[in-house]
């Protein structure tokens, strides 16, 4: 443990943020990363809890108390070899992940939990900088070649796992630069792309081969990964986003928000998009649907392009501050959180459904909702209308982030004929679907998520796929 008293001398101090007015002006990271002087007392903090509940909300499975010593005392390679034990992208989750770890820190029972995220992100950079992340290199090749469909976090983790333990790994990704969610889905503000390439380099030198711009069941048959590998990945995502079922949800100005946020990420990377291929929210007053992480993006990406206004609607009540009975330490609370996209100039509103979008040519210009309220009862809660609450407003661009629905089924899954769940989410045992020698992980079989969690599911698969394919050695 580190200092046995120091969360009665330090009090947590959180990481701050660039200037509203600097930072609406670019696509730069808004964190102020803290010097090391503080991040040793913050480090301190971590107390002789005795049962580490943070464990219970890492779904990695971070050792935190360890690593929170070792920088305590000074060990940072240390620090950071025990970091990358459990977490292949600790660079990653130390900037997006939502820290679930420090919701069920001891401390946050009556107090400021430790800030594990942010120590974990100091961590990851030390490594970089002093030169610590180096390929590691299996100690033999078995011979077998994996495939793995998708590059996001579930497959990226997957692929350097595997390529670890011996086998030839070729990651396929329908777009035209690796990293999936990672690459398009967040914007530069929270992961700068460079964070994401230094990682890609070590697995390439690890031996991971990357094919960008290759749609798996299109421009390659699955009847070829089966043919041409010993056993195959599917890490796709869930791709299919939830719709707006409302007259006027086909209006030209209404988009979904991947559609959205990837064109800015394309820019971003100095991609030449003519405007006629996209959309901007320069001067128009913008409407995001949807409360969640997604809907957050969309509002600082939107005024980052120079909104005129930004209003995010929420179909669900406002979640209570502060603490929150309904969801006791050391679940993950259910509170009213203001995201640093918020603070930048968002009128937020719960409780609202759209019910219609009018306009002409096309174009949307009015968005037409009603107030709802949420009764519980013996069959479960259910959406009533409120009387009175109508409204109609003024839009020049709607976004959707209503989050996703399942995986999606056309093309590869549907031709390996796949068992789905009631969701429409890939069925698996042990991450092995109901074809042979082919597995799922990700958000391809729990739906949407986090992005330590879908870490946490590649590097499960990557078990599972290893056992199976030495146990196939084995029987050769």
């Amino acid at each position: 443990m580190a200092d046995p008293t120091g969360f009665l001398k330090y009090a947590r101090q959180d990481v701050g943020y660039r200037p509203v007015s600097e930072r609406v002006q670019d696509s730069v990271e808004i964190e102020i990363p803290h010097p090391e002087e503080t991040l040793v007392r913050q480090a301190a903090r971590c107390m002789d809890c005795g049962i580490p509940f943070c464990h219970t909300g890492c779904p990695v499975k971070n050792r935190i108390p360890e690593f929170n010593e070792l920088v305590y005392r000074g060990k940072w390679e240390q620090a950071a070899a025990n970091l990358h034990s459990t977490n292949n992208f600790p660079e990653i989750t130390g900037r997006v992940c939502p820290a679930p770890c420090e919701a069920a820190c001891t401390l946050s029972i009556n107090t400021d939990p430790v800030l594990i995220r942010h120590i974990e992100y100091q961590i990851a950079e030390r490594a970089f900088a002093e030169g610590w992340v180096r390929p590691i290199m299996p100690a033999r090749h078995t011979g077998k070649r994996v495939a793995i469909v998708g590059s996001g976090p579930a497959g990226l983790a997957a692929a350097q796992q595997l390529a670890r333990a011996g086998h030839s790994v070729v990651v396929f990704e329908k777009d035209d630069r690796i990293g999936g969610l990672l690459r398009y889905g967040i914007p530069d503000f929270k992961l700068e792309k460079g964070v994401l390439d230094r990682r890609l380099e070590q697995m390439r030198q690890e031996g991971v081969v990357f094919e960008p711009g290759v749609l798996v069941g299109e421009d390659i048959s699955a009847r070829y990964l089966r043919n041409s590998f010993d056993a195959v990945l599917l890490a796709m995502g869930a791709g299919v986003p939830r719709p707006l079922s409302v007259p006027g949800h086909d209006c030209g100005n209404v988009h979904y928000a991947m559609d959205f946020l990837t064109r800015q990420n394309r820019i971003v990377a100095g991609d030449g998009i003519h405007p006629a291929r996209g959309v901007s929210a320069r001067g128009k007053v913008v409407v995001v649907l949807g409360g969640g992480d997604t809907g957050s993006d969309c509002v600082g990406t939107a005024i980052r392009q120079g909104a005129k206004e930004v209003h995010q609607f929420e179909i669900l009540d406002r979640p209570p501050e502060g603490r929150n009975p309904a969801t006791p330490w050391p679940t993950w609370p259910r509170i009213l959180r203001t995201t640093s996209s918020h603070e930048e100039g968002c009128q937020r509103r719960w409780n609202v459904l759209t019910q219609r979008i009018t306009g002409t040519d096309d174009r949307a210009e009015e968005l037409h909702g009603v107030g709802v309220e949420w009764i519980g009862g013996p069959r479960g809660t259910r959406m009533q209308e409120v009387p009175g609450t109508e409204f109609s407003m003024k839009v020049d661009l709607v976004l959707l982030a209503m989050g996703f629905q399942h995986v999606v089924h056309s093309g590869l899954v549907d031709t390996l004929g796949l068992k789905l769940d009631s969701r429409g989410n890939i069925c698996v045992r042990h991450c092995h679907t109901s074809e042979e020698g082919v597995f799922a992980a990700g958000d391809a079989v729990a739906g949407a998520s986090l992005v330590v969690t879908a870490i946490n599911a590649g590097r499960e698969a990557a078990a599972a796929m290893h056992r199976y394919l030495m146990q196939s050695n084995w029987k050769h």
